[in-house]
């Protein structure tokens, strides 16, 4: 086992600040979040950005404030947008991300079908899904791949099979959200079973589950998703309140407990196939 790639998924769209003071919505706080992030170690950033009155959008202006800041507040972790459906039917809404600049992101989320969330449906239909994968390659962004089902990442190898998806691999399998794969050993080893050869794996939890979800990714070999954005909570008892940093540092603890040390973002790039920063590229020259 190599060392744990860790993604932090810090936004999201649901959890709002009436859910948890602890959920960063403004360009500031996510920024300054991220930097408390990349200092308990992780080297993915899954940004999801908020409008003024604190609702998700898509509007490119908004992530180009976010991505600045961030890379601002940490010159090398790895940035990533969303381009999720979920509150977002319209290609051009989904897409808007993609467009920003200065800095520009390096990966994008990539939901390879449609599934239900527990209380709505998020419909990723296939020419949704052929339009945002090329527009990432003309952008030169990798997919973050998301499967919720095994049929999702079945159908990786379909895109692949015709050159919508080519290398590198990136994929988040996420278990536990209700209505798609529970949290089991069994199908978490079904679906690493189904990747594309050479992918690079990781795993998040829904809720309760983020933690069991984890610790299986950690103990089998591949890599972690964590946040807010999948669980507010600390505890099963839903007592205590979570931060973010929280939630990668007992991440963080677990692994070296196991023997597995943490990638910096720039082993990361090395170990998924990304581009080197421009960090590592000055400091090399």
């Amino acid at each position: 086992m190599g060392k744990l790639i860790i993604n932090a998924a810090i936004t999201g769209m649901i959890p709002t600040r009436e859910m948890t003071p602890h959920v960063p919505i403004t360009v500031e706080e996510i920024a300054a979040d991220v930097r408390r992030c990349r200092n308990a170690g992780a080297s993915i950033i899954h940004l999801h950005a908020r409008a003024e009155d604190g609702n998700p959008t898509y509007r490119k202006d908004i992530h180009e404030e976010i991505l600045h800041a961030v890379r601002e507040a940490c010159s090398d972790i790895i940035l990533c947008v969303s381009t999720s459906g979920r509150n977002f039917e319209l290609f051009e809404q989904r897409s808007e991300a993609l467009d920003a600049v200065d800095p520009a992101p390096e990966m994008a989320s990539l939901t390879l079908g449609s599934m239900n969330f527990p209380q709505q449906a998020s419909v990723n239909d296939p020419e949704m899904i052929r339009s945002l994968a090329l527009r990432m390659r003309e952008r030169g962004i990798v997919p973050e791949l998301e499967c919720f089902e095994i049929g999702m990442v079945e159908y990786s190898h379909y895109l692949i099979s015709r050159g919508i998806l080519v290398p590198p691999f990136y994929c988040n399998i996420l278990l536990g959200s209700l209505g798609t794969l529970s949290a089991t050993k069994a199908n978490l080893t079904a679906a690493v079973e189904a990747l594309p050869k050479g992918c690079t794996w990781a795993v998040a939890g829904i809720g309760r589950y983020q933690l069991q979800a984890n610790t299986m990714a950690i103990l089998a070999g591949g890599h972690v998703r964590v946040g807010l954005e999948d669980n507010i909570w600390y505890d099963n008892e839903r007592v205590r309140l979570a931060t973010n940093a929280e939630l990668i540092e007992r991440v963080v603890s677990i692994a070296r407990s196991v023997g597995r040390e943490i990638a910096t973002p720039d082993e990361a790039r090395t170990m998924i196939g990304l581009k080197p920063s421009i960090e590592s590229l000055r400091s090399s020259s």
